[in-house]
């Protein structure tokens, strides 16, 4: 006979005192921290917990006795189920001060470092629809708020179209409006939703048992006014796939790129897949200071335009560049960085592991006219080696923006070996950067530190922090 699980302990009225990572809040109750997501500093509430540990646990608020005057009211129906802006009941710029600090305990209790000059977080000018792609799932299995299950209701038809429930790898939240994207990614997801709810034939996916037709959608968007569309299917049905695409297409005529993908794998990951054109151009056009940026549907590009501008500015300044270095732009993506910063420098290398983002970069030169600029594929610890610098020459600058695991050791060590005048590190995780700065510390000395938010109403922040060569090494 199964054990019954122990019901874990009520706790009556406890302060929340502070915010902690991964977007939630934390509280003291005899020495133990409690993590708890949706509350805010301030607030008095009843924690159930649902996880506990010895140094720890976790719970939910299940009842509030006082709301904190640091509380505002969130705008999006779907807070506190969706897994997405967890902090959209902070006020923005409590949101930017938690941040701020976030980004200063890392490096000072991780890195362990010290640093000459600190800058305040520079904010996101559009906290709502300041996104440029989202992805939505097609799924038979929507979820059931707390308050639908209670309400008795009978739900004969469980298709959703929207984001996947937190920990649920079949359950997807349907979605009626989205405050991340430009309000057209809601007509176009309820249109489509729509459709295959009054047409024959047009089967949302079933995750668990992998059946269905309908599987996923993405939508992108330009600050040059481009739209792009992909519609992924399970299976190929030329007839209904034909079908939904021309309405699509009719109804909304400003789609610059409708593009689909039949994508038959367990997974829903489309970068192995071919992307086919239904309609329109094949990618659309980003533009940054004049430069353009070539964007399909399987590029990289970061997600938060007008931000990314800023972002890139920073790093540009605080390279120091004067025209006459050599520039190793590493982890460079489609080379948005390299060749942002190639008009101010004698020559710029990137560095990716995805072959299809160096040929991007290399598309990205072509069309902006950029001739000073290398671009290699394969693994960073691979590629960047001693043979590397000595047949390239040492960098006078390095900028690195590695994924949120940071830097490889490997790599670490050979960024010591070249030597550079200074190191641009643009970070989305302080945590990991900040480990990073702790090896990079007896040789470098952080001079600049400016943390930029990309994602408002979300814990996530960027960190761009400069270093300069120790005059002893």
């Amino acid at each position: 006979m199964a054990r019954k699980k122990k019901q874990l302990p009520l706790l009556e009225k406890v302060m929340i005192t502070g915010v902690a990572a991964e977007g939630k809040a934390i509280a003291k109750v005899n020495e133990r921290v409690i993590f708890v997501p949706f509350v805010a500093p301030g607030d008095i509430v009843d924690i159930q917990l649902t996880r506990k540990k010895n140094s720890y646990a976790e719970g939910k608020a299940v009842c509030f006795h006082e709301y904190s005057p640091l509380r505002t009211e969130p705008f999006c129906e779907h807070f506190g189920v969706c897994g997405g802006c967890k902090w959209q009941h902070l006020p923005y710029e409590e949101q930017l001060s938690y941040k701020n600090q976030q980004v200063l305990d890392n490096l000072t209790r991780i890195g362990k470092v010290e640093m000459e000059e600190v800058l305040p977080i520079l904010g996101s000018e559009k906290t709502v629809f300041y996104r440029n792609k989202l992805e939505y799932t097609f799924s038979n299995k929507r979820w059931l708020t707390g308050q639908q299950v209670k309400s008795g209701e009978s739900f004969e038809n469980m298709n959703g179209v929207g984001f996947h429930i937190p920990g649920m790898f079949d359950k997807v939240l349907d979605i009626n409006k989205c405050w991340l994207q430009d309000d057209i990614n809601n007509r176009i997801r309820l249109f489509i939703k729509d459709y295959c709810f009054t047409h024959e034939g047009y089967p949302f996916f079933d995750l668990r048992n992998q059946e269905g037709f309908v599987r996923t959608l993405m939508i992108r968007t330009s600050s040059t006014g481009e739209l792009m569309v992909i519609v992924v299917f399970y299976r190929e049905d030329t007839e209904k796939r034909e079908a939904l695409l021309q309405a699509v297409a009719d109804r909304f005529p400003e789609i610059t790129s409708l593009l689909y993908v039949i994508n038959g794998k367990c997974n829903d990951t489309i970068t192995d897949q071919e992307v086919l054109v239904f309609q329109g151009k094949d990618h659309m056009i980003e533009e940054m200071e004049g430069l353009q940026f070539k964007v399909g549907p399987k590029s990289f590009y970061q997600t938060n335009s007008d931000q990314a501008y800023h972002l890139y500015r920073v790093a540009r300044e605080f390279a120091g560049l004067t025209g006459k270095e050599l520039v190793y732009d590493l982890y460079t993506g489609t080379g948005t960085i390299a060749n942002f910063v190639s008009r101010h420098a004698r020559q710029v290398i990137g560095i990716e592991y995805v072959p299809e983002a160096i040929a991007d970069a290399n598309v990205n030169s072509a069309i902006n006219g950029i001739e000073n600029t290398l671009f290699y594929a394969g693994d960073m610890k691979d590629i960047l080696n001693t043979a590397f610098i000595e047949e390239h020459g040492r960098p006078d600058v390095i900028i690195t923006d590695p994924p949120r695991a940071g830097m490889h050791d490997d790599v670490i060590q050979t960024i010591l070996f070249a030597a550079p005048e200074r190191i641009v590190y643009v970070s989305c995780n302080p945590a990991t950067q900040a480990r990073d700065l702790n090896v990079l510390d007896e040789h470098y000395t952080v001079k600049k530190v400016q943390p930029v938010d990309m994602f408002p109403h979300t814990h996530h922040v960027e960190n761009v922090v400069l270093l300069e060569k120790r005059k002893d090494f």
